[in-house]
């Protein structure tokens, strides 16, 4: 397969790459899945590592880590299904069913490096942001014995603590209609996500560069609808998809990194304290200064210290 034909329809050429996504990894690095149309990016050598971005970010969120961490490991990024340069599909309305279609997404993904792109079957190490957390504990609770490694990065993969309330704005979307759509029509979340969901701004040319794939509005269809299928509370039907079976892996035993930015006004420490409860094996850096999108604000640190934590598994 060609550079050429990997290339994502609509995707910038690599002459202004440079320009319109300031740090992206080169072309020479996105791949296609055939049967589902999901852009990845493929750089590094080695045991690979899954990384699992959240909602409205894609694969551009980890350009920073991936200089540090793909000389020790084979670096596998997807855009989630409408996000990114991925396929913009329509989801299913249930949410249940969205789910379902994620992490059907997730198996065509594993099969096709599997089976067609010489990844190993198991082995694997999942990074995890956001909506990736929950996406990849679900899957790999399903698929018993390819994780050995887990990184968590400000995310969640079981019901809110007591007491947690969401943000109002999040809510607000969520249950309500009318301010869901005028969401979709400006591209709101993700501009203000870009903005206050890092504690040191990005440049100008790094904000166009995330908004870039959802400039049209038939192309932020997935970033309303994540915003839509938060669970409420303890009682929904998605949290069921976190629920280990007799089968699954028991997490207890998976060496397990967990990097929090402390200023995130969504998975607050609350969560982080919840996530220690659950998991005290867990290796925990607690970064003072990051935000939601800690990745951006302690890039540096953060890529250090899970390379560190990568190399004393081995």
């Amino acid at each position: 397969m060609t550079a050429e034909s990997r290339r994502p329809a609509g995707a910038p050429r690599s002459s202004v790459l440079g320009q319109l996504l300031p740090g992206y990894p080169a072309r020479e690095h996105w791949r296609l899945v055939p049967s589902t149309g999901q852009h990845y990016l493929d750089l590094g050598a080695g045991e690979p590592l899954l990384f699992l971005h959240g909602n409205p970010t894609w694969s551009y969120a980890w350009r920073g880590l991936l200089p540090a961490l793909a000389p020790h490991g084979r670096c596998l990024a997807p855009d989630l299904p409408g996000l990114g340069l991925s396929q913009h599909l329509a989801l299913p309305a249930d949410p249940a069913a969205r789910y379902q279609a994620q992490l059907d997404h997730l198996d065509a993904l594993y099969r096709h490096l599997v089976d067609l792109e010489g990844v190993p079957a198991r082995g694997w190490t999942f990074v995890m942001h956001d909506w990736g957390g929950p996406l990849g504990f679900a899957w790999l609770l399903r698929n018993p014995g390819v994780v050995s490694r887990l990184v968590v990065l400000n995310t969640i993969a079981f019901p809110w603590p007591d007491g947690y309330r969401l943000p109002f704005y999040l809510r607000w979307i969520r249950d309500h209609r009318p301010v869901a759509a005028a969401t979709h029509a400006t591209n709101a979340f993700a501009r203000a996500t870009f903005r206050v969901g890092v504690t040191h701004p990005l440049s100008p040319a790094e904000r166009r560069a995330y908004l870039l794939p959802h400039r049209r509005r038939g192309n932020r269809r997935a970033i309303t609808e994540f915003v839509r299928a938060i669970p409420r509370d303890a009682t929904d039907a998605a949290w069921r998809l976190l629920e280990p079976s007799p089968e699954s892996d028991d997490l207890r035993r998976i060496p397990m990194f967990i990097g929090w930015g402390m200023r995130d006004p969504v998975f607050t420490p609350d969560v982080l304290t919840e996530w220690t409860r659950r998991h005290p094996h867990a290796v925990v850096r607690r970064y003072p200064n990051a935000g939601h999108l800690a990745m951006e604000d302690a890039g540096d640190e953060l890529g250090a210290d899970i390379r560190a934590f990568l190399e004393g598994q081995r």
